[in-house]
């Protein structure tokens, strides 16, 4: 029925939605690597000079890989870090401040923007509910039968039918000629949860 994805992560992502990349500028990647040996060596000279003031002796080798290592642990959880907290005059009180911040990147938001947009296209065109928001539903049934009972629609397709429901199994199989209204989403959301 569908092409075949790699994984769960493959289901809430599609190409047509993916924002362009930002061009780089020339030499970046050269400047970085630079930056980043000229780092290294300044710590490493100053950690080596530390550790003979203080009269230890450590190989050269082991100074440079730690160096490395930390560096390379703080490139990767830079990124990782948490919006920042906005201070309260409320210090222990147990309560939130009642503030959010939704410029921040959120995954549970980002995920429903993936859904929210192609569905509010397939409202003013009701072949892409069939062409785009369909397979979706349809892979993420498959999944979660396969995840929860070893089986796919494709595999074994009487006992999916059973699993599914009528309901749902119509629904999947049979393209519906319109965009079905929120209510009927919902219902049918609830029956894949069922699953």
């Amino acid at each position: 029925m569908s092409e075949r994805v790699g994984g769960i992560d493959d289901l809430f992502s599609s190409a047509e939605e993916r924002p362009a990349r930002p061009e780089r500028r020339r030499g970046g990647r050269v400047r970085t690597v630079l930056k980043f040996l000229v780092a290294t060596g300044a710590i490493t000279a100053v950690v080596v000079a530390v550790l003979r003031a203080v009269g230890l002796i450590v190989s050269f080798e082991v100074v440079v890989l730690g160096v490395l290592a930390v560096q390379f642990v703080h490139r990767i959880t830079g990124g990782m870090n948490p919006p920042p907290r906005r201070s309260s005059n409320r210090l222990n009180s147990g309560e939130e401040p009642g503030t959010w911040n939704w410029g921040a990147s959120d995954a549970l938001r980002t995920a429903v923007n993936r859904w929210a947009q192609p569905l509010e296209g397939s409202a003013r065109r009701p072949e892409r509910f069939a062409e785009v928001i369909l397979p979706r539903l349809g892979e993420l049934a498959d999944e979660r039968l396969r995840q929860r009972h070893g089986l796919t629609r494709d595999s074994d397709p009487g006992r999916a039918q059973v699993l599914l429901g009528d309901r749902l199994w119509t629904f999947l199989n049979n393209p519906p000629r319109r965009t079905p209204s929120p209510r009927d989403l919902a219902v049918i959301v609830a029956d894949l949860e069922k699953i």
